[in-house]
């Protein structure tokens, strides 16, 4: 997760602190804000309406996805791996990194992205279509969580018994499976990650990056 891609605005004039384009909700967007608000590094917030995307943003990225984090001197980092590693190569006071388990992080976070987003893009949004399933989805879940949730048997947190960039990189996703069926969840044979995720749903740190902005 060390590194990082740029891409760079021509004739930006210089700004006071990095400009941040974000989606509350988006887990995206709070992996990337929990690692800058952890790392203590002060930005300029700007929430977008998916509907109606700043031209600044779309000139920044033209991918159109949030999170974007234009920095002080115009280089912009669009990807939220992207961002958080930025972010903890500036301060990592309780060595989040965890460069010694990159390789298990970099295959957590693999599955998740590529693998486990998909299926919570169909639990979410599929559950007001007719022929809605909830168990088939909780099934295509289940070799995911299962694994989760025997790391979570051996340590406090997914790869340590500290928080890594890993358990920050995957919480905003288990939490967005979890916000479609609380209960089902809570009572769910993961009691381990269910325990993990209520640690970082009542973190100071999660509470304080999802406030909504004036």
């Amino acid at each position: 997760m060390v590194k990082i891609s740029f891409t760079m605005i021509p004739n930006l004039n210089p700004v006071d602190y990095p400009i941040l384009y974000t989606f509350r909700r988006c887990p995206y967007a709070i992996r990337a804000r929990m690692a800058l608000a952890y790392s203590q590094i002060k930005v300029v917030q700007r929430e977008v309406i998916l509907k109606q995307k700043p031209q600044e943003m779309l000139l920044a990225s033209p991918k159109g996805t949030v999170p974007v984090l234009i920095l002080e001197d115009g280089r912009v980092i669009d990807e939220s791996l992207d961002i958080m590693s930025w972010a903890l190569t500036q301060y990592d006071p309780d060595g989040w990194l965890c460069t010694e388990l990159k390789d298990k992080s970099d295959e957590l976070i693999y599955f998740n992205d590529v693998r486990f987003k998909p299926i919570l893009d169909n639990y979410k949004y599929s559950q007001h279509c007719n022929n809605y399933d909830p168990h088939y989805y909780r099934n295509e879940a289940k070799e995911y969580f299962s694994k989760l949730n025997l790391l979570l048997i051996n340590h406090q947190f997914l790869l340590a018994d500290h928080i890594c960039c890993t358990d920050v990189a995957l919480f905003p996703f288990i939490r967005q499976f979890y916000m479609v069926d609380q209960q089902w969840f809570e009572q769910s044979e993961y009691k381990h990650l269910y325990a993990w995720l209520q640690f970082f749903l009542n973190s100071e740190l999660f509470l304080s990056v999802m406030k909504k902005l004036p």
